[in-house]
């Protein structure tokens, strides 16, 4: 199994101090792919950017298409770039996968199923992995969630991450959520300058 998919299960399954939207979810998840693909050895830092190495699969299929679409000319894409691009719909894609493991029978009515829905809670290996990350506070996972808000538990400075690579790519996932939620704020003051237009006498 993957940091990603079992960031998801954290995700499902872990209170958060906000709500985890769609849009934050896949930008984390594409952090995420990044951190294995780190890990794997397909892909190195050059400072922000993203330099391929070897060309591998690692037994997942999402992860592989991650690794197939590093950008391998240069220049080089950003983080940030990878963030955004790969991000787009990547949390509907995991619940797909989760779902094949853990089917339910029932018609999803929400993009992302909640801590009472069956695939959230149903038992299975890849949510047996991902509790055992979780309650070892594992750096990367326990980062990771730390960004989507989710009640991370309590460590020590031992727990975090000290990757120079890790910490970046981090980083970046913290502030390309930052910049999302600076978007919808901008959205929220001009719709309701909007609204108030239209009341005025």
């Amino acid at each position: 199994m993957t940091t990603p998919q079992d960031l998801l299960i954290v995700a499902l399954n872990v209170p958060s101090s906000r709500d985890v939207g769609q849009g934050d979810l896949s930008l984390a998840l594409a952090g995420a792919e990044l951190l294995d693909l780190l890990d794997a050895g397909v892909l190195t830092l050059d400072d922000d950017l993203l330099v391929p190495g070897a060309e591998r699969t690692t037994g997942d299929r999402l992860l592989d298409e991650a690794g197939a679409s590093l950008v391998r000319q240069p220049p080089y894409e950003t983080i940030e770039d990878w963030l955004w691009r790969r991000g787009r719909g990547l949390a509907q894609a995991y619940v797909g996968v989760l779902e094949e493991e853990t089917p339910t029978g029932g018609t999803r009515r929400h993009w992302l199923r909640r801590r009472s829905d069956p695939a959230a809670t149903a038992d299975s290996p890849s949510r047996r992995r991902a509790n055992d990350r979780w309650a070892a506070h594992e750096p990367v996972l326990v980062g990771l969630a730390d960004a989507l808000g989710i009640e991370t538990p309590s460590t020590t400075g031992s727990d975090e991450a000290t990757n120079q690579a890790t910490v970046t790519i981090l980083g970046a996932v913290n502030d390309a959520l930052t910049e999302l939620e600076a978007v919808r704020q901008r959205r929220r003051i001009e719709n309701e300058a909007f609204d108030n237009v239209w009341r005025a006498p």
